[in-house]
């Protein structure tokens, strides 16, 4: 897996998790609903850290609660 597609992984179990739907995370975080879409479709080519922030405040997570599960640490170096 890459990195969007992880992150694209994690909006969906958090959502999931608290029963939201990614238009009510986008209500909630005040991030747009085709970001949201962009990113959860992978057309995001590099979904910014503001933008995750916003998401992780709509969540009530930090960064790091965000960041920190087994997929992002299994995750290779991309070189680009």
């Amino acid at each position: 897996m890459d990195t969007r597609s992880v992150i694209a992984a994690r909006i969906i179990q958090l959502c999931q998790e608290r029963n939201i739907t990614p238009n009510g995370l986008s209500n909630i975080a005040a991030v747009s609903q085709s970001t949201i879409k962009s990113i959860l479709n992978g057309e995001s080519q590099n979904p910014g850290t503001i933008t995750i922030k916003k998401l992780c405040d709509g969540f009530e997570i930090t960064l790091g609660e965000f960041f920190s599960t087994p997929e992002f640490d299994e995750l290779e170096q991309e070189i680009k």
